[in-house]
């Protein structure tokens, strides 16, 4: 039986909560300190983050999964949070091919954590970056050493684009990452959504205002399809999590969501 992981850098603030460490408490995971349980309590109250969280990362396997048996062996993940519970690296690794995973995020605790968690994991980095600077992400030496932007890539966007507002345009944003991609790439997109429950999302956008940070930003399903650009929507379209090609991880075919979720490819 192998040891545990190491994943706590002796500097850790614990009692500072982090998103990502947030995220892996609703996923049920067991990467978090109590200020994350109590940060994801709070956002509990008024969400059903849980079973959001679990939604979005059975949507993130059955898409890369489909993106490797498409013949996609490189990934580029915007916003990853925590390298665990399930993540690219280790769905690659259990599909037997042999894959490239660069890991993107900003939150210095999740820099932290995944430099030890990714340590000695091969065909991996993380680069300490934010999205909103897709020079710097694409530019980043472990960007260029793992990812051949003359090949294929998967280019996933799952649960980030909540967090970058308008006045980021975030639909430029995407362009700049699209236009970066060889013919073959794909998008893989995850966003939160107003069309579902607008009362919900308003009192979760008033509940993170309310306690002092950033505010989500949910967005409809136009706004969501007009991030995939001239990218061609695979089946079955942009369409709730749940019924993005469900399986036995995805709940009830007919199961709504607030979250929406789109595959597309570049011609």
């Amino acid at each position: 039986m192998s040891a545990p992981v190491q994943w706590i850098p002796e500097d850790t603030d614990r009692e500072r909560a982090s998103a990502a460490r947030a995220y892996d408490y609703l996923l049920g995971g067991s990467h978090h300190f109590e200020a994350d349980r109590a940060l994801g309590d709070q956002v509990l109250s008024v969400l059903p983050a849980n079973i959001m969280a679990r939604q979005n990362r059975d949507l993130l396997g059955r898409m890369v999964r489909h993106l490797i048996d498409a013949g996609v062996r490189q990934f580029l993940d915007l916003g990853s949070g925590l390298p665990v519970m399930g993540h690219v690296h280790e769905i690659a690794r259990d599909s037997g091919r042999i894959c490239r995973v660069v890991y993107v995020d900003n939150e210095p605790a999740t820099i932290a954590h995944s430099g030890l968690l990714l340590r000695g994991v091969p065909g991996t980095a993380l680069v300490g970056a934010d999205v909103r600077d897709p020079d710097a992400v694409l530019g980043a030496d472990a960007t260029r050493e793992l990812i051949d932007f003359d090949e294929p890539v998967g280019l996933l966007m799952l649960g980030v684009t909540q967090f970058l507002h308008d006045e980021d345009d975030p639909w430029g944003l995407t362009a700049r990452y699209r236009d970066a991609l060889a013919p073959g790439s794909h998008l893989a997109l995850s966003c939160f959504t107003w069309d579902n429950d607008p009362d919900t999302m308003r009192r979760t956008v008033e509940m993170f205002r309310a306690s002092g940070r950033t505010p989500i930003v949910p967005r409809t399903g136009a706004e969501v399809r007009r991030l995939t650009g001239d990218f061609t929507l695979l089946d079955p379209g942009l369409v709730y999590a749940p019924r993005w090609r469900p399986d036995a991880t995805s709940g009830a075919e007919q199961e709504r969501s607030n979250l929406y979720a789109a595959l597309a490819r570049k011609q």
